[in-house]
Parts: structure tokens; C-alpha cells; sequence
């Protein structure tokens, strides 16, 4: 992709910079992973000795500067020993990600801000925040091990750009073009968010059994696959692809497929827990959206997908 000396986006919030260690905690705004602190059996208690020590040491550690009520919430993204906690100096190559991460958001807003002008409506433009290690926002607690997110809660992006190297290390899909479609993707759940599809979703999965909300969720997923081939093809019409782009995503799409990932993870698939769409299946959308160029092309939600 043809992407130096292009405009990059105003709506990046780069808190790379005050970075918080993983804590492999993370709620993904579909509810499909988490980490919950237990809860002790009924019936059983503290001792008052315990307890004593408890609220020394509660006291002790706030005069530290450390407040252990914060840390059992999850966090703060502006309190103190939050992000705050390492401050530290951008490498060349991350500020080049951050870079090619701002231009490719910029070119989802040219083509969204075209489709929704072109019908008369007005397009809100999602910021996107780039972190490393942990974060929180509307939608939870997020961890590196959360992937890349869209949360609905705040209308953020939310992308640690170590997923790149995760990306072509783990998972066998390199490029920049697989990269700018992780982007493109979350931003299609965005594009969900505004014309209702998304609320309507979350809203149905609060009465849906979890098989029938996973069906669910794979066409939502499929339906932003196919959004993101509608940005790759007007992209390809401002000239900004190389050879091989393309493939690149569709590479992107068949490696992250539910049955690839199954299959790599554990040597067998189940189903009935796919919430992303097989492999065929997100290569099949992409390239529709890329194919057709039209939202009205993007209905994965009648008929068979």
C-alpha cells in the first residue's frame, strides 16, 4: 500500500508512550472472553485479625500512592499508577506504525464520509487509540491478549500495534495491507454502530441462548469483513495499491478464521463456538464488499453466509 506523504487522521490517540503492563485480563464489547476476580464459597468469612491487617495495609499502601480500591475497579486510564505508571520513548519503528496506522484511518474516513454523504447523512468519525500492555475503556479493562476492538460504549477503536507482529509471527498473515485490514475491520463495527446494527445486536443477545448469539455474532463480524472490502476497493481506486495487497488480506482473513484458529490452537474445530466466521467464509465477505464496492452488498444477515 501507497501510504507515505498521505494525510493521516486527526483522530488518533497514541498513549503508547505511558504504557501499562499486561495484566491478560480483557472484556471484548461482544462478550465473548473476560477474567473475573473469584468469589470465596458461602459460608466462609474473614477473621477480625484479618481483617485488621487488611486495613493497615490498605492504609500503608495508600500513603504509598498506590490505592488498592483502583486497582480491584480495573484501573483508571487517568488516575494515578494507571497509564501514568511507564513513561517511555516511541522507537522509529513504532512511531512508523503509528504513522501507518493515522493514514489508514484517514482513508476509512474519506471512503465512509463519501458512502454516508452520498445518502445524505453525516459520518461521526471514530478515534482510535493506540496502547501497549493495558488499557481501559468504555467497554472493560483491555489487555494486549484482547486483540484489536471496537468498543460501541465510547465509539473507539482500540488497537495495541504489537497485534501487527503477533499478526505475522503467530498467525502467518504479514503485510501492511493485512495489517490495514485489522484497521478497516474494526472500523466497519463502527460503521455498525451508527446505523443501528450493532445496538439492535447487543440489544437481541441479552434474550439469545449462546449458540444463537454466536450465529449472530458471526454475521456482524462477516458483515464488517465486507465493509473493510468496500474501503480496500475504493482505496485500490485512488491508485494506493500494490500487487499483491489484496491477497495480503485475504491472507489476513482465512488466518484469523475461527476454524484456522480452532484447528491451530487445539487440533480440532467446534462450531457451535465460532463468532467470527470460518476462514472461507471471511475471505468469501471481504472480497464481496472489495468485489461490489456497495453497502447493499454487505447484507449477511439474510439468507445463508
Amino acid at each position: 500500500m501507497e501510504w507515505r506523504g498521505r494525510r493521516q487522521s486527526q483522530n488518533i490517540e497514541d498513549r503508547r508512550s505511558a504504557s501499562t503492563p499486561g495484566t491478560g485480563m480483557g472484556r471484548d464489547p461482544f462478550g465473548r472472553s473476560g477474567l473475573r476476580i473469584p468469589v470465596g464459597r458461602r459460608g466462609g468469612g474473614l477473621s477480625i485479625s484479618t481483617i485488621i491487617i487488611l486495613i493497615v495495609l490498605y492504609f500503608v499502601l495508600k500513603m504509598m500512592g498506590i490505592d488498592m480500591l483502583q486497582m480491584l475497579d480495573g484501573g483508571s486510564t487517568s488516575g494515578p499508577g494507571y497509564e501514568q505508571t511507564v513513561q517511555r520513548e516511541l522507537s522509529p519503528q513504532e512511531k512508523e506504525i503509528g504513522s501507518f496506522v493515522g493514514v489508514v484511518l484517514a482513508e476509512t474516513e474519506d471512503t465512509w464520509n463519501t458512502i454516508f454523504s452520498a445518502s445524505g447523512e453525516r459520518y461521526e468519525e471514530p478515534k482510535l487509540v493506540l496502547f501497549s500492555g493495558a488499557i481501559r475503556s468504555a467497554c472493560g479493562l483491555a489487555s494486549s491478549a484482547t486483540g484489536p476492538f471496537y468498543c460501541p460504549g465510547d465509539r473507539k477503536v482500540y488497537l495495541d500495534t504489537d497485534f501487527f507482529r503477533q499478526l505475522a509471527q503467530q498467525f502467518g498473515a504479514s503485510g501492511d495491507f493485512a495489517q490495514a485490514y485489522v484497521v478497516a475491520h474494526e472500523v466497519g463495527h463502527h460503521v455498525q454502530n451508527l446505523t443501528g446494527i450493532l445496538p439492535k445486536f447487543n440489544q437481541m443477545r441479552q434474550t439469545m441462548g449462546e449458540g444463537e448469539a454466536n450465529r449472530m455474532s458471526v454475521r456482524v463480524e462477516l458483515q464488517a469483513d465486507c465493509f473493510a472490502g468496500i474501503w480496500a476497493k475504493q482505496t485500490d481506486q485512488k491508485g494506493l495499491l500494490s500487487a499483491g495487497d489484496i491477497e495480503e488480506a485475504l491472507n489476513a482473513a482465512q488466518q484469523i478464521g475461527d476454524d484456522t484458529l480452532q484447528k491451530r490452537s487445539q487440533g480440532y474445530v467446534v462450531p457451535d463456538s465460532f463468532n467470527h466466521g470460518t476462514s472461507a467464509q471471511r475471505m468469501k465477505w471481504f472480497k464481496r464488499g472489495y468485489d461490489a464496492g456497495k453497502v447493499k452488498a454487505c447484507d449477511t444477515f439474510s439468507g445463508d453466509v
